[in-house]
């Protein structure tokens, strides 16, 4: 019970600081990406937080991950680095027994992140999803800032107002360029307001002119008008049910047979099966060198997480692409790392040593 409950609190301090940290980086990080989103018009500035808060959420599984075998690494290289292993491993605690103090701490955490994984990642990238298309796909008056040029969302049209009313629905002096396949035209008129039908929005202008050029250069129309309407955005924005693989349902994911669908669902479950690993991974990576320090482990921890990570996407890219089989992937990857870190924690268990195996065995074999 003393070694048991002596790793698990060594385990829960080194955690929660490594947690602490990380987190704090990814939601700086996180924080600058989506003000720059903000910033180029493709989330609305109040929702800044909003779309943050899901954001971190989705992320949230990948900290849990890396916390957990930096926390695994670092503690025990501590202790080989402070002497208590030996006194472990004289009292008859290999490095093998280790796993199940390790274990015992570390799944309400995995438990964690398979609910993260499997229900708060897509549930996450849905709503920001549905944020962003929300944003895009608002009136297009409303992404005019009085007294600045600001095309609508295709892209197409080019709208001035000089003055707007609080609410944004009536402007003053509106300018409006546009152009398509026939040719361009410019709108100009004194005041204009936004009314609602039954298919979409238009904007109302008083008192103005429009000026019409063909595509070919070869005619031009001036126009006067007392009133004249103008659609500024389709039907309304209804949310719709198919947002891309990373927002649906694991188990819509699970029924649904295409090759998207297997490699979302393979990434997903991948995740899970890789924390697991890392976990074996960190305890036989773990030992102490005079000359590099426990910083050497921890380095090497985060190179063999990157690289684990970048894995799992090339993985995903393959059988969403129809390459591989979900199956044979995820066989393929994870299992090769559970052998791989089972043979390792043999090997620092039992203590065998491939250089003294071999000269053994040449010197046998030359006798």
């Amino acid at each position: 019970m003393l070694f048991h409950s002596s790793i698990r609190r060594e385990l829960a301090r080194s955690f929660g600081g490594t947690l602490l940290v990380l987190f704090t980086i990814v939601v700086t990080i996180m924080l600058i990406r989506t003000l720059s989103l903000a910033t180029s018009g493709s989330v609305d500035p109040k929702e800044v937080m909003l779309v943050l808060g899901y954001t971190v959420l989705g992320r949230l599984h990948i900290i849990l991950t890396m916390a957990l075998f930096i926390a695994v690494v670092s503690v025990l290289s501590r202790m080989h680095s402070d002497s208590e292993m030996v006194i472990w491993m004289g009292a008859g605690r290999g490095l093998a027994g280790m796993t199940g103090p390790v274990l015992r701490f570390a799944w309400p955490v995995l438990l964690a992140m398979a609910l993260l994984v499997l229900l708060a990642w897509p549930w996450a990238n849905r709503q920001t999803a549905e944020l962003r298309d929300r944003f895009a796909q608002r009136g297009d008056l409303q992404r005019v800032q009085p007294g600045q040029f600001q095309a609508d969302a295709q892209g197409r049209r080019v709208f001035f107002i000089d003055k707007d009313t609080a609410e944004g629905t009536q402007g003053r002096n509106v300018f409006i360029s546009s152009r398509d396949e026939r040719g361009e035209s410019t709108i100009s008129a004194r005041a204009a307001t936004v009314q609602a039908g039954s298919n979409g929005q238009f904007l109302r202008l008083e008192t103005g002119q429009r000026l019409e050029v063909s595509a070919d250069l070869q005619s031009l129309r001036v126009s006067e008008f007392e009133e004249h309407l103008v659609r500024i955005s389709e039907k309304t924005f209804i949310l719709g049910d198919d947002l891309g693989m990373k927002t649906r349902s694991t188990w819509r994911l699970w029924t649904d047979g295409s090759p998207q669908a297997k490699g979302e669902l393979a990434w997903r479950v991948g995740l899970l099966l890789s924390a697991f690993n890392l976990l074996l991974l960190g305890l036989a990576i773990a030992s102490a060198n005079p000359r590099a320090g426990r910083s050497g482990n921890v380095a090497f921890a985060l190179f063999a997480f990157l690289l684990y990570y970048n894995l799992l996407n090339m993985g995903e890219s393959w059988v969403s692409r129809g390459r591989v089989s979900a199956v044979a992937w995820t066989l393929m990857l994870h299992g090769t790392v559970f052998l791989g870190a089972l043979a390792w924690l043999y090997k620092r268990h039992e203590n065998i040593s491939f250089a003294s195996w071999w000269r053994g065995w040449t010197r046998r074999a030359a006798t």
